[in-house]
Parts: C-alpha cells; sequence; structure tokens
C-alpha cells in the first residue's frame, strides 16, 4: 500500500514565519494539504494542528519534520512524541536536516538501535541549546537594563490638561471616567498614570 506523505511546521509565535519549514516540506514533495503548522511555543502539546496531525498518522504515513525540536521543548518530550508516532501509530518520521533519523531506512535492530542513539544526542542537544539561548536572552537583558535601555512601550505623553484634570478627580469635583474624558485617555490608562504621578510626589 502506497505510503501517505505528512509535514508538521511549528513556529513559537504568530509573529514568526513558518517560510523556512514550508520549502523544506515543498523539497520533500509533501503536499500542501498534508502539511499541519501550529504557530505557538512547544511549552505544551496543546496544539490543535498537531493533534489532527496524530489523529491521521498510521502505519502507512511518512511525517516530515525539518528540526528534531519541533516535537518539543524538551529531552523528555521529544522522546516521548517520537515514541507515540512510531511505537504506536507505527508511522515513519524523516527528519530534514538530520538523514540518520529517516526510520524507513534500516528496519533492523541495528539500524533501531542507531536511530534510537541519535535521537537521544539530537533531542538532549536541542534542550542544552534552548536552555543557552534563554540564558543568553537574560544576561543580554540584564546587561542593557545596567547600561538605561528601557524595554517595553513606550509611556504615552501626558495632555497638557491631565495634571488639572487629575487634581480635579483627586478632590471630587469629577469622576474618574469624566477625568479620563476631558484628556482623552482610556479610563484605565487615566487611573494608572494618576497612581503613578502620585507615587513619584509621595
Amino acid at each position: 500500500m502506497r505510503q501517505v506523505i505528512y509535514g508538521y511546521c511549528r513556529v513559537s509565535s504568530v509573529g514568526q514565519k513558518e517560510d523556512r519549514q514550508l520549502i523544506a516540506m515543498t523539497k520533500m514533495h509533501v503536499p500542501a494539504k498534508n502539511i499541519y503548522v501550529d504557530k505557538q511555543s512547544g511549552k505544551d502539546f496543546n496544539r490543535p494542528q498537531y493533534k489532527r496531525l496524530l489523529q491521521r498518522l498510521d502505519e502507512n504515513a511518512i511525517l516530515y519534520i525539518q528540526s528534531i525540536d519541533r516535537l518539543g521543548r524538551n529531552y523528555q518530550e521529544i522522546q516521548e512524541q517520537w515514541r507515540i508516532i512510531t511505537k504506536e501509530k507505527k508511522a515513519d518520521i524523516v527528519v530534514i536536516d538530520m538523514p540518520l533519523l529517516d526510520t524507513r531506512r534500516e528496519k533492523d535492530l541495528t539500524g533501531t538501535f542507531l536511530s534510537d542513539i541519535v535521537l537521544q544526542v539530537l533531542s538532549f542537544v536541542a534542550e542544552n541549546e534552548r536552555k543557552n539561548i534563554r540564558q543568553r536572552q537574560t544576561e543580554g537583558i540584564a546587561a542593557a537594563k545596567a547600561k538605561g535601555i528601557k524595554f517595553g512601550r513606550p509611556e504615552v505623553l501626558l495632555p497638557d490638561n491631565f495634571y488639572e484634570a487629575c487634581g480635579r478627580w483627586k478632590k471630587g469635583e469629577i469622576s474618574v471616567t469624566t477625568a479620563a474624558d476631558i484628556c482623552g485617555m482610556s479610563r484605565s490608562t487615566f487611573y494608572d498614570r494618576a497612581k503613578k504621578q502620585s507615587k513619584t510626589k509621595e
């Protein structure tokens, strides 16, 4: 029976692009209708497209992924998903950027043994690399803050009549909603900025 080809892509956020992974799938001749894409973190497996994909996999399926870390965020999860796909679903997996991880190759004991060793090493390396990236990000942010660099959105400039409206609100002359309307600000923004101004003066 002819095997059905599937592909799975994952990016960590909606803002990231999966183009590179999709190009790799095209080169492997994966039909577009059989490519499943999730745009969220690998911190868990609550991924709708991944779940849909698993339901389709069986002994006649081949699953392409670009790299081993698309399966999970750490060593244990990668190992577990590999086991589910290859042992429970009995599907084949091809890791595009690591030709040694191709379960279609040697099906004998030696081939399986070698694939298992390579998988363990690569999933361990993938987990460590993510830890190193997070550590470098943390160190970079700390160094930037030490230099006075601020992160996040810049605060909206206060309108000229903010202090007058704020004063009237504090005296009970007007409500916070009215004060916000006078300043052309949302109620929550006005209230937050008024609280910050009060703390600054203390």
